[in-house]
């Protein structure tokens, strides 16, 4: 499948800037079952400072804010060309150990609520990925997906606690029950292509488990599904932290408000 990709990233802020750098993560990795046909990013009121790739192997792009800047404007356009591999990604690759998945971070580690989870998951007898896709169906069962929720900073066992959240809470969920149950988790970021619609608020979220004898395993948790020819991978970490498309400093007093327009569309491709 070909994907159209826009993604405009929005910050308006309250005075203007004396200084800022922001990082971005939001040019799609080239791995199994997608090829990057192109890709560009544009800035407003910003220029590049440098491009590196990350210990995920996340290309990362740090851009400065022209001084005085009310306003910054960064808008990716690229074209993806997607392949359904039933959620699997294969080897592990990438500068960290497998076992650095095992650890956790304070928005994956589990709580009361989530423990439980896990002790309910550890007398299951089937093997490794059906356990793991029970997982995925257990937090969906009891976290309603809910927009609005829960923030950036919210925790997996706030919004396990809470009974409620978005795909960036499914998948801290799914990680720490995953870590907990001695399985490598990671969380990734990205798009998905919308049956419904083509216009988008907002990015996408997912979850991924190294699986002897397959490797890398793709769970959508919010969807109940493996991730298929639909979806764009971005970035992977440890945890949201890790792969946030956009992240940043800023010195002075400014405050800022953040708006996201994303729009992934099917396009016929030439025979």
């Amino acid at each position: 499948m070909r994907l159209s990709i826009r993604h405009t990233t929005r910050y308006r802020f309250d005075t203007p800037v004396v200084h800022a750098l922001q990082r971005l993560r939001l040019t799609p990795k080239e791995t199994q079952g997608q090829e990057i046909l192109e890709w560009s990013m544009e800035y407003d009121h910003a220029h590049e400072e440098l491009t590196y790739e990350d210990q995920h192997h996340n290309t990362t792009t740090l851009v400065a804010v022209e001084p005085e800047a009310t306003e910054v404007t960064i808008t990716c356009r690229g074209k993806v060309d997607t392949h359904d591999h039933a959620g699997v990604i294969g080897h592990h690759s990438g500068h960290l150990p497998l076992w650095s998945f095992l650890t956790q971070t304070r928005l994956t580690r589990p709580g009361p609520g989530m423990k439980k989870l896990v002790g309910d998951l550890g007398r299951f007898e089937g093997e490794r990925l059906d356990m793991l896709h029970e997982l995925s169906r257990s937090v969906l069962d009891r976290v309603e997906y809910r927009v609005g929720s829960t923030g950036w900073n919210t925790t997996g066992e706030e919004s396990y606690a809470a009974k409620n959240g978005v795909c960036q809470d499914h998948a801290h969920i799914f990680i720490g029950a995953a870590r907990a149950l001695d399985v490598p988790a990671r969380y990734v970021s990205g798009y998905l292509m919308m049956n419904d619609r083509i216009e988008q608020e907002a990015t996408h979220a997912w979850a991924e488990a190294f699986v002897e004898g397959l490797g890398w395993v793709g769970f959508d948790i919010s969807n109940g599904i493996s991730p298929d020819e639909r979806y764009v991978r971005v970035a992977t970490g440890r945890d949201y932290r890790d792969a946030s498309p956009v992240t940043g400093i800023s010195f002075g007093n400014s405050s800022q408000d953040l708006e996201v327009d994303v729009a992934v569309e099917q396009q016929q491709v030439q025979q």
